[in-house]
C-alpha cells in the first residue's frame, strides 16, 4: 500500500521541478542499470520511467539521442529494442562512481596536476572539448591554458586525454604548496576559481529539499516498491547533479562547516532505507535479452559505505 505522506512529498516534487528525459535516464542507467549489466529491454524502461511523467515516445527519443551522443547502443532482437551501455558510457559512469557514492577526499600534502594548453597545439573545437572535460573532472581554469586541481591522482586525468585525443598536445605537470596548506591567499583562490558559495547553496538547497522525505521513510511502516524507486531516482538524480559541480577539494580548502557533508550523511541514509525495495521493484519491472534482470555485482553493496547483504538478498529473491 502506497504511503500517503511520500505519495505527497512526491508529487510536489514533480509538479515543482520538471525533469529532463536525456538526463534523468542517465540517472537511471547509472545508479540503477549498470550494476544489473548495463542493458534494458526499452519497453520495461518506458513502463519503469512512466510514473516520472515521461511517455513513451520521450522514452524513445531520449535513448535515440543517448545512442547518438554514444552513451548507450541499442540491438534489434526480433521486435524488441535493448538498449546497453557503451563502453564509453560504462568508463564515463566508473569515474562518477568514486565521486558520488565514496567520499573521494583523502589527506592532502599539498600536490597539484596541472594541465598547460600551448600556443596552437589544439584545434579551438578540441580545447572546448577538453576544458569542458576537465572541469566536469573538477578542475579549473586559474590562468588562460592553466587548468588545476590539488590532487596527485593521475589516473583519471590520463584517461580524459586519452579519450578527447589531446594526450600528445597538452603539458602536464605536478605540482607542490610550499608552507601552509591552508593560508589565506590559498583559500581566496580557490573560492574564486572554484565558485564554493554556489557550490554550497547548492547542498544546502538539496538538504533542505530531501529532509522530509527522510524523517518520512523511517517513521513508515510499511514501503511501497514504487514510492522507493520514484525517491531513489529523484534522490540520486538531483545528488548526482550537485556532486558532479562539486570539484571534490580536499578539506583543509574547504569551510568546517561544508555542507557538502551533511549531504553525503542524508543522501547515504535515504538510500539506505529505499534501496532494497527499489532493488525488487527494478527486478520486477526490467528484462535483457536473456530473461529476467540479473542481480547486482557484488561491488553495488560497498556504496555509500557499505549495504546490509541480507536485505541484498530480499531484493534479490
Amino acid at each position: 500500500m502506497k504511503n500517503r505522506l511520500l505519495g505527497q512529498w512526491i508529487e510536489k516534487q514533480l509538479a515543482d521541478r520538471p525533469l529532463r528525459a536525456n538526463s534523468l535516464i542517465i540517472t537511471i542507467y547509472g545508479d540503477m542499470i549498470a550494476p544489473h549489466g548495463g542493458t534494458a529491454w526499452l519497453g520495461g524502461l518506458i513502463r519503469l520511467v512512466g510514473p516520472l511523467g515521461l511517455n513513451p515516445r520521450t522514452v524513445r527519443t531520449s535513448v535515440f539521442r543517448l545512442s547518438l551522443e554514444k552513451w548507450l547502443v541499442s540491438e534489434q532482437i526480433g521486435r524488441r529494442s535493448y538498449y546497453s551501455l557503451t563502453a564509453m558510457g560504462r568508463r564515463r559512469f566508473e569515474h562518477a562512481f568514486h565521486r558520488i557514492y565514496d567520499d573521494a577526499r583523502v589527506a592532502w600534502e599539498g600536490d597539484w596536476q596541472m594541465v598547460l594548453t600551448p600556443g596552437d597545439s589544439l584545434t579551438p573545437a578540441l580545447r572546448d572539448a577538453l576544458r569542458k572535460e576537465l572541469l566536469w573532472a573538477g578542475y579549473a581554469a586559474i590562468a588562460p591554458g592553466v587548468l588545476v586541481h590539488p590532487s596527485r591522482q593521475t589516473e583519471e586525468l590520463l584517461d580524459i586525454l586519452q579519450i578527447a585525443g589531446a594526450h600528445d598536445k597538452v603539458i602536464v605537470l605536478q605540482a607542490q604548496t610550499l608552507g601552509a596548506l591552508s593560508s589565506r591567499p590559498l583559500k581566496e583562490l580557490v573560492d574564486q576559481c572554484w565558485n564554493l558559495g554556489d557550490v554550497a547553496a547548492e547542498y544546502q538547497a538539496f538538504i533542505d529539499r530531501f529532509r522530509s522525505v527522510a524523517r518520512a521513510l523511517r517513521s513508515a511502516s510499511t514501503l511501497d516498491p514504487e514510492q522507493c524507486f520514484i525517491i531513489r531516482t529523484l534522490l540520486m538524480h538531483e545528488f548526482r547533479r550537485v556532486q558532479l559541480r562539486d570539484p571534490c577539494l580536499p578539506r583543509q580548502l574547504l569551510s568546517d562547516n561544508w555542507p557538502g557533508d551533511r549531504a553525503r550523511t542524508l543522501c547515504r541514509d535515504i538510500y539506505q532505507l529505499c534501496w532494497g525495495m527499489t532493488e525488487a521493484h527494478l527486478m520486477q519491472m526490467l528484462e535483457t535479452a536473456d530473461g529476467p534482470l540479473p542481480r547486482a555485482a557484488r561491488s553495488f553493496h560497498s556504496r555509500f559505505g557499505g549495504i546490509a547483504s541480507d536485505d541484498a538478498e530480499q531484493a534479490g529473491s
